[in-house]
């Protein structure tokens, strides 16, 4: 009977039985600054046999953006369901129970509806696990390492030597330890993999209850520090690794359209390193850099293997929904340019694979446009539950029945910029062929600046056509779309002192 059950619900379209199935569990899997560069995506540079294994089991989605590319906000809108105008959430400084502090997420709406729902690792911003939307309060691994205790001592030495070069407190509280390193330590006591295990402690422990479960397992890794086991480090040979093709600013784009990666600069052994503008990292550098992301890709990949290897074990794999995304992409070189932070296709497009059980686009990839938003209504459709109405993303399920349609004409992304005295927004929408930005003085709500890519000719977004008389009508066009689809702008509102003066 269970089994017919199953059948019926995915030709009914996943319609969960509520009489005689018990709604499907969700395992939530997390990676911070994943770009789609895996065996899936056509890179056969990268090892990661378990995530391509996820998404031929699964639907690859070959064209999913995140709202907004750094951690924080991009989180909280896919969480929150809000886009991050609604959320009021730009920046990684800003808690979103202090913009939109009634709002139900997308694991507390599971919880309300009889989930348990518990969370691992890196799921919301590190400062604010947001226990309102666990069962269970969010808990980091007790017992677990990244830098070895030798980069831990040059960190502190360095530290020393700035004070007494005479640097400020606050540049010497900034910097962090090296920005790689290769440790002689188990998977077990990494960050990483001390997260996979309190996950499937976790499974484990759900799997004997009666609840279906949303377990969320956030991994901290491919972020900086690219600091992992050596066997990851040896899969990869350093002067094999290709280096971007493409590293050169965008011809034609406004300065301050690119990011500054001072991210990438708070690290002790980059300090010293020019921003995209003024100058490029060495070949060895740059080597480093890519080997490091290579290897820190494969120290994650081999966790979501033990994660699925685990729902298999507990017969769970037939039970449960499986959602594996990034939170934005990450430049490896890209327009001279490391880390993320812009609008570009290279920050914006994000690894995204759901496999649902009997879905009959199992094994498929979809070219359809969809966004991280989109998670929160397809989530609850898929798992029978009201889809909350604040939700402002669409439901991709048609996508995992037949992943040839297409839900949506396009996706959208944002950034904000300083540029000068200038407070910027710009405005990204990604359609079939062009990506557009359009970048708005957040005190006047006027345009003060455009951007063109033509993906069909230019995938690298190398060169902004936006000031080509020719294109003077598709701009035209393109923002009276972006703006039919998008509400107007907030105005960002004068500060006390502005408003004395």
């Amino acid at each position: 009977m269970k089994t017919l059950v199953k059948i019926l619900s995915a030709l009914l379209g996943f319609a969960i039985s509520t009489l005689e199935a018990k709604p499907p569990n969700v395992l939530f899997i997390a990676v911070d600054d994943l770009r789609p560069e895996l065996g899936c995506y056509g890179v056969d540079a990268i090892q990661s046999p378990n995530i391509d294994r996820l998404a031929k089991s699964g639907v690859l989605f070959e064209r999913a953006y995140c709202q907004l590319a750094v951690c924080n906000p991009s989180r909280v809108s896919l969480l929150t369901g809000l886009r991050p105008d609604s959320a009021k959430v730009w920046t990684l400084d800003v808690r979103f129970r202090h913009t939109v502090p009634e709002t139900v997420t997308l694991p507390q709406h599971f919880k309300q509806h009889g989930y348990y729902a518990a969370s691992f690792g890196k799921i919301f911003h590190d400062p604010w696990p947001d226990n309102a939307s666990w069962s269970e309060a969010h808990a980091w691994p007790k017992k677990s390492k990244l830098w070895s205790k030798a980069a831990k001592q040059r960190h502190a030495e360095f530290r020393e030597q700035m004070r007494a070069d005479g640097k400020s407190e606050a540049a010497i509280k900034r910097v962090r330890a090296q920005a790689t390193e290769i440790v002689d330590i188990p998977d077990s006591e990494h960050i990483d993999g001390a997260i996979a295990d309190q996950a499937l402690e976790a499974m484990r422990r759900l799997a004997k209850g009666g609840q279906p479960f949303f377990l969320a397992a956030g991994f901290v890794r491919p972020h900086l520090p690219f600091v992992v086991p050596r066997k990851y480090w040896e899969l990869y040979d350093r002067g094999k690794i290709a280096l971007a093709t493409n590293g050169i600013l965008p011809t034609g784009a406004p300065g301050y359209a690119m990011n500054t990666m001072y991210e990438l600069r708070d690290y002790m052994d980059y300090l010293g390193t020019p921003g995209p503008r003024a100058g490029s990292l060495t070949e060895a550098q740059q080597r480093e850099l890519k080997h490091g992301y290579y290897a820190s890709v494969s120290l994650i990949d081999a966790q979501v293997g033990r994660l699925l290897d685990e729902l298999e074990r507990l017969d769970l794999a037939d039970d449960t929904i499986v959602v594996l995304w990034g939170d934005h992409g990450w430049k490896l070189g890209e327009h001279n340019s490391w880390c993320k932070q812009s609008n570009y296709e290279i920050d914006a497009r994000v690894p995204l694979i759901i496999r649902v059980p009997g879905a009959m686009g199992n094994g498929g990839a979809t070219r359809s446009l969809a966004e991280l938003v989109d998670l929160y209504p397809t989530l609850c459709e898929l798992a029978g539950i009201p889809i909350a109405e604040h939700a402002e993303g669409d439901s991709i399920v048609p996508l995992l029945n037949d992943p040839s349609k297409s839900v949506k004409d396009a996706a959208f992304s944002q950034f904000r910029r300083r540029d000068g005295k200038r407070d910027l927004m710009g405005y990204a929408m990604r359609t079939d062929r062009y990506r557009y930005i359009e970048w708005i003085d957040r005190r006047t709500q006027q345009a003060v600046g455009h951007e063109l890519y033509d993906q069909e000719n230019d995938p690298g977004e190398n060169t902004n056509i936006a000031g080509e008389p020719h294109q003077k009508e598709r701009l035209k066009q393109l923002s009276q779309q972006l703006w039919a689809a998008l509400p107007a702008p907030p105005r960002l509102e004068k500060t006390a002192l502005e408003k004395k003066e």
